[in-house]
């Protein structure tokens, strides 16, 4: 038999794989988390997003940051590359979707969610520190403003999130406290100060990162974190004889390839089970490529189908020479709900990162670029001081607001492992399918018209209007579950089709537009995966009696 030197290889690091390493680890099983991103710590990230090395993620020009953006044909994506995934780049906002979701979607009838998810959801909102914003600012107050001038004010509500605000009410920020989250088990925690830089790298240590939780506890438990370490290769090992077997039955030889120190190491972990947590991005490329090689060829032919954006579009509104500082708060302080399809967050960058700046402009009157230019060669006309103060970087962030806008309507497209003509010597993921809705209506509407209420200029992002395909923050599907492989790439329990030993734990199992931020519910679904893999002596029990019967 093969001498495997963990029982899981996790690959990757964000809300699925943090979970699965805390509960495998809990279970006595050997478990290595294989993260490809840097583990940063409060004094090591860009004060502002305009250090550029520091903050995006593309390595092949020299950018070693934790936040990345994808272009596509159909969208662009936005995510994280780091120890904790998403939840260092992410708005610290964790929502539980409508009850809807659970209806649409391949997923509908493979349990009872209605009745087992709640469970989930509660432990990962315990586990992730979920509480209700204790830092309303200046934006949240306007967001209710625009709110009842739109006829929506009693949708409007602070969110939940993963922040610390400290234990005493009257705390304003800034103080020290030992663990209050798991016992004294945890770390120390810093008190939020409001300062708005969630998605830039939280620098006090109040939010609830998942390497200060799921993630630093399984370490406690024995698992190993290999971080600047990417894997290249899923290749199921040999039966004891030396036959092929692709099924994955004997376990896989995880390859990777580590950058730490400067120096590219080489390494293969053999593993007696893989799970798949990189990203929808991620586990679709590696799926694909391994595909490709012949390495897992039983992989349903779904791969790759019925990925979603969410339905997300990200607006605006500025307000030039404004005198309150929108920049103060928690990324995502509040929400309004326009109907009973969309959801409004009010968005922000700290004073100072008005990077996102160089990716938005005035909102046209219409849908078209003949529109936007009309309506920004009529700003510049009418009024060219204050339309270049617009357009300006310069105090972007304190002046501004985006809007996350998010629907539970459906709409997909299928992402292919492809070489492009311009570019034919390395595969890479390719998007195919009708196109996305660039915009929401009814956003865009609420848009125009709480700018107009409160002397604000609305703005839209240049993706959408120079070539009409949404921003996305929350990448989801694309391996998602199902009853049968014709449907799905994995099962009721996120196990692969057609692979023994394998399973998918991030948004990439997603089967519906949730209408909301999607983190905790791939935290609870992946509470709800591990809860169902017996603990390490049950499964090598079983595991020694099928070896014996297989060599009777």
């Amino acid at each position: 038999m093969h001498a495997h030197e963990v029982d899981y290889a996790i690959i990757g690091s964000g809300f699925g794989g943090a979970v699965a390493a805390l509960r495998l680890a809990e279970k006595g099983y050997r478990v290595v988390v294989l993260e490809q991103g840097r583990h940063w710590r409060p004094e090591n990230f860009p004060a502002t997003n305009w250090h550029w090395r520091r903050w995006l993620w593309h390595p092949a020009l020299g950018c070693q940051g934790f936040f990345s953006l994808r272009l596509f044909r159909h969208v662009v994506v936005l995510h994280g590359n780091a120890v904790g995934g998403g939840s260092i780049t992410y708005a610290n906002t964790l929502l539980v979707p409508p009850a809807e979701v659970w209806t649409q979607g391949s997923w509908a009838a493979l349990d009872d969610w209605a009745r087992v998810m709640p469970g989930h959801y509660a432990t990962a909102q315990r586990m992730l520190g979920v509480t209700r914003n204790r830092r309303a600012a200046a934006a949240d107050e306007r967001l209710r403003a625009m709110a009842e001038a739109c006829d929506v004010a009693d949708s409007w509500q602070l969110t939940d999130v993963g922040v610390f605000f400290g234990d005493d009410a009257d705390d304003t920020g800034g103080r020290l406290y030992p663990d209050p989250y798991f016992g004294g088990e945890g770390p120390a925690r810093t008190s939020c100060t409001g300062c708005g830089a969630c998605m830039v790298g939280c620098r006090v240590g109040a939010k609830n990162t998942l390497d200060r939780n799921y993630l630093y506890l399984a370490q406690r438990r024995g698992a190993e974190l290999r971080a600047q370490t990417r894997v290249t290769r899923i290749v199921p090992l040999p039966a004891p004889d030396g036959s092929a077997a692709p099924g994955g039955q004997y376990g896989y030889a995880v390859h990777t390839v580590g950058s730490d120190g400067g120096t590219r190491q080489r390494a293969i972990v053999r593993a007696r089970a893989v799970v798949c947590a990189a990203g929808s991005l991620g586990t679709q490329a590696l799926l694909m490529e391994a595909r490709r090689r012949g390495d897992l060829p039983f992989l349903s032919p779904a791969l790759g189908r019925h990925v979603r954006t969410n339905a997300e579009s990200l607006i605006g509104i500025r307000w030039p020479g404004c005198a309150e500082d929108l920049s103060r708060g928690v990324a995502i302080g509040s929400k309004i709900r326009l109907d009973a399809y969309t959801t409004v967050e009010a968005t922000r960058y700290p004073a100072g990162s008005d990077a996102m700046a160089l990716l938005s402009t005035v909102m046209g009157r219409d849908n078209t670029r003949l529109g936007w230019l009309a309506t920004l060669v009529q700003q510049l006309v009418r009024h060219p001081q204050a339309t270049a103060r617009l357009l300006w970087p310069g105090r972007w962030a304190r002046e501004s607001m985006i809007l996350l806008c998010m629907q539970t309507l459906d709409g997909t497209l299928t992402l292919r492992w492809e070489r492009p003509w311009w570019w034919p010597f390395v595969p890479r993921l390719r998007s195919h399918g009708a196109p996305l809705p660039h915009t929401i209506a009814v956003a865009q509407a609420f848009a125009r018209r709480a700018a107009a209420a409160t002397g604000g200029v609305p703005m839209a992002s240049l993706p959408e209007v120079l070539f009409h395909i949404p921003m996305t923050a929350h990448c989801l599907g694309g391996a998602v579950m199902a009853a049968h492989p014709d449907a799905g790439v994995c099962d009721a329990q996120q196990r692969v089709f057609g692979q023994h030993n394998l399973y998918i734990m991030d948004g990439s199992v997603i089967a519906a537009n949730l209408g909301v931020n999607p983190s905790l519910t791939i935290a609870a679904l992946a509470e709800r995966a591990c809860s169902l893999i017996p603990p390490a002596h049950t499964a090598h029990a079983a595991n020694a009696h099928a070896a014996a019967e297989s060599a009777v």
